[in-house]
């Protein structure tokens, strides 16, 4: 029945002089997503309001889904699009419409008008009142409710007549673009691929880094860091994933550095290399999984010591989320099985047994020194040898 979606948008609508430029974005970001689906769309906007047309056959519920996954849509409405031809002809769609979408009759309802165009000749309230009541005549077991109506109808009066009634939530946020990007460190785990997702919905473009050691990490954790961006891509849009080797780094600080300084050195330099492809990409910060006092490396003075090589920006969208608050947006954005499997990252790897919890930056400042020989020519190869891998929603 319906070849038209009307796409509602919340925080876009209080951008003022500048709003235009956010659902220009929207506009794109939702063509880009649609682009991997079969089917023809017509994305545009018109008067205030956001359109999708379908212009072939589709895959109703899929492009529902697909749109469910671009950030800056709150609500997409299944609208019935009609010609004005008169007010007869008008009742005669509305009531078609309310048969087919609901084939129980036994509900409430509320016709709620909007006359965008001025100049149809009869004003909203009359609208709902000789609406209603053609309702009540054709189906008696519907009731009026215009306080909390099952069925809420709108009827919008523009160039072509709106019909809708069923708003679906969509995942809110800002267009992805429209502040900037940055670098998301992305682990195997459960919270960086939340990171992204979450640091994403306000608007921000991601690239990603992952730190691989093999052979203590195998290439099947590898494919799951890869896994993992493509399911985060599929809200953000392409990613560009690089693959550091970073087993010689590891092995090196592992052989010259005390054991229980090791998981916050290593942070350390992978803060340090995350940051070149940053600047490298033109980001504008990086993006970490870490919530406070979750493990040993996320203490405040372990946070302190590991932002302390970062000359950018370090964004932790989870820094105060309990592990089931992280856990359950995994869950909803379909990262967690994927997450949970057994195949270690290089952090997993060469975890200390009793890593320090209180860092002091000094101290771990003279250990670095131990380093001096080898450490910039290993990092430098650590760049030089890193693979692209460009993931792409669909």
């Amino acid at each position: 029945m319906f070849k038209s979606f009307l796409i509602k948008y919340a925080e876009i609508g209080i951008k003022g002089r500048n709003r235009y430029l956010f659902e220009d974005a929207l506009v794109g970001n939702i063509r880009l997503m649609l682009d991997a689906l079969e089917g023809k769309f017509r994305v545009y906007k018109t008067s205030g309001r956001i359109y999708v047309d379908v212009e072939s056959d589709f895959d109703y519920e899929e492009t529902v889904a697909c749109l469910k996954r671009v950030f800056g849509i709150a609500g997409i409405c299944p609208v019935l699009q009609v010609e004005d031809n008169g007010f007869e002809e008008l009742t005669r769609e509305v009531l078609e419409y309310l048969d087919k979408v609901y084939p129980d009759k036994n509900k409430t309802f509320k016709v709620q008008a909007r006359r965008a165009r001025k100049n149809y000749p009869i004003d909203s309230m009359e609208i709902n009142r000789k609406l209603g009541g053609a309702i009540l005549e054709a189906f008696p077991e519907i009731k009026v409710d215009v306080h909390a109506p099952d069925i809420l109808l709108n009827v919008e009066i523009r160039e072509m007549i709106n019909i809708y009634s069923i708003i679906i939530p969509g995942p809110g946020g800002m267009p992805v673009g429209t502040a900037g990007s940055a670098m998301l460190l992305l682990s195997g785990g459960i919270d960086s691929p939340v990171a992204g997702y979450m640091i994403s919905k306000r608007g921000v473009r991601i690239d990603a880094v992952y730190f691989h050691a093999p052979p203590y990490t195998s290439e099947r954790a590898k494919q799951k860091v890869v896994d993992l961006a493509a399911k985060v891509a599929a809200y953000t849009g392409p990613i560009n994933l690089k693959v550091v080797n970073f087993t010689d780094i590891q092995l090196y600080i592992y052989e010259k550095c005390p054991h229980d300084e090791l998981t916050i050195i290593m942070r350390r330099y992978m803060m340090r290399i995350a940051e070149h492809f940053a600047k490298e990409q033109g980001c504008l910060g990086l993006i970490t999984g870490e919530s406070i006092g979750q493990v040993a490396s996320q203490t405040m003075k372990s946070l302190a010591a590991t932002n302390e090589v970062c000359t950018m920006p370090v964004y932790r969208p989870l820094i105060a989320f309990d592990k089931q608050d992280i856990v359950d947006i995994a869950l909803r954005i379909d990262t967690y099985e994927t997450s949970i499997l057994p195949y270690e990252d290089c952090c997993t790897i060469f975890v200390a047994k009793h890593p320090v919890t209180k860092p002091n930056l000094n101290i771990i400042k003279k250990s670095e020194t131990r380093l001096e020989e080898k450490i910039t020519g290993l990092v430098d190869e650590a760049i030089r040898t890193a693979e692209n891998i460009e993931i792409i929603p669909g």
